[in-house]
């Protein structure tokens, strides 16, 4: 039996074949600044149609305000593409140098939002401050501004985070501040964000796993105690677990939940929902998800989501190639942030957490979130541009 012999490409002149590359060995050969841009910018394209198809019905169209609404998050849309392009070419030197001063500004802010007059309430909250005919909340800065302080400080202490005390001192203190600050307004969903960004800081600084695990307790059981301690919180939760009012704290998560069943896979086309015309309330902000169901479809969801995963892979990769310590961590920190509050809004909206109004970011209609949001991931350009 002779068995055939093997041509060899170098005896025949020619060159061997390469196997194909792989998707994901593709993806890493592409510059991470263009992956960053990429997903950021997709995800902003999707908020601008989804805010116009969401807000075109209803109230709006009634009051005439449907260009208000839309108009409104082009508004700060471009202030936060400002201060993004701010972000991507600040010096980080620099922005370390002013973080202190920015802390000390925005505790200011978060003690005067509670005086009357100069806060403005709505829906029973004292969240907003009036500038120059604009709302801004102060709470939204208070996140940006303790993770940039928050990682100025770990990245002064370096290994020393290991010991726990200077990895809880002063960071945590502070963070305890402006989380009381924040629930006299009352703002839970900011309180829980500003924890999961002070966790997340400490977890990427090195500090002991069993001193995270003992914040992480903490944090779960303060978070479960102020969520009783509210009528409408309370509410939430029974309606989470089966015995609320279906038409009274439970109707905007069964009325998503209705959304995403009649857009099914492929959805009923783009601007084609019915849940805008005054079923779904919030539409354009906390409940956007159920629209881009309903009017995208399965497929249109899971899109938006990987997009989402594409920001934290590329985040997380420029963060362990980054040399710059502050850097490291704000990249780290913010992509962190980022998807878990787009998880948490996502799963209010499929049902599988409570209620807590926490925004889609970059997708939901516009505001000090949006400007704040993009700041941050401005920051994570600018790594991602000093990395190869």
């Amino acid at each position: 039996m002779t068995v055939p012999r093997q041509r060899d490409a170098r005896a025949t002149g020619g060159t061997p074949r390469r196997r194909p590359a792989s998707r994901l060995a593709r993806l890493r050969s592409v510059p991470p600044l263009h992956l960053v841009l990429g997903a950021t910018g997709a995800l902003l394209a999707v908020g601008v149609v989804m805010v116009l198809s969401a807000s075109a019905g209803g109230r709006t169209v009634a009051d005439g305000m449907v260009l208000t609404v839309f108009v409104r998050h082009l508004i700060f849309l471009l202030l936060g593409i400002g201060a993004f392009a701010l972000g991507m070419w600040v010096s980080p030197a620099r922005l370390r140098r002013w973080t202190p001063w920015l802390l000390f500004a925005c505790l200011t802010a978060l003690v005067l939002v509670l005086v009357p007059g100069i806060g403005e309430v709505r829906g029973g909250a004292r969240r907003w401050i009036s500038v120059a005919g604009f709302t801004v909340q102060p709470g939204e800065a208070a996140k940006v501004v303790l993770l940039l302080w928050g990682a100025h400080v770990l990245a002064l202490r370096g290994r020393a985070v290991r010991h726990g005390r200077y990895a809880v001192l002063p960071l945590v203190p502070v963070a305890l501040l402006a989380g009381a600050l924040l629930m006299l307004q009352p703002a839970l969903s900011t309180t829980v964000a500003l924890g999961v960004i002070v966790l997340s800081l400490l977890f990427f600084a090195g500090a002991p796993l069993l001193l995270l695990g003992g914040l992480s307790g903490g944090a779960l059981l303060g978070v479960a105690v102020l969520g009783l301690t509210a009528d409408y919180r309370r509410d939430r939760i029974s309606t989470f677990l089966g015995a609320g009012d279906e038409l009274g704290a439970g109707y905007q998560s069964r009325q998503a939940l209705l959304s995403l069943a009649d857009g099914g896979v492929l959805g009923t086309g783009l601007g084609q929902g019915r849940a805008k015309w005054d079923y779904l309330p919030n539409a354009a902000n906390d409940f956007i998800f159920a629209v881009i169901g309903e009017e995208l479809g399965l497929v249109g969801g899971l899109a938006v989501l990987a997009l989402y995963l594409l920001l934290a892979w590329v985040g997380l990769r420029v963060a362990a190639r980054t040399r710059d310590p502050f850097l490291r961590l704000v990249t780290a920190a913010t992509v962190t942030w980022v998807v878990v509050q787009a998880a948490m809004n996502v799963g209010y909206v499929v049902g599988l957490l409570p209620v807590t109004g926490q925004q889609l970011p970059l997708v939901s209609a516009g505001g000090t979130a949006l400007v704040s949001t993009l700041f941050l991931l401005g920051l994570v350009a600018n790594a991602a541009r000093r990395v190869r």
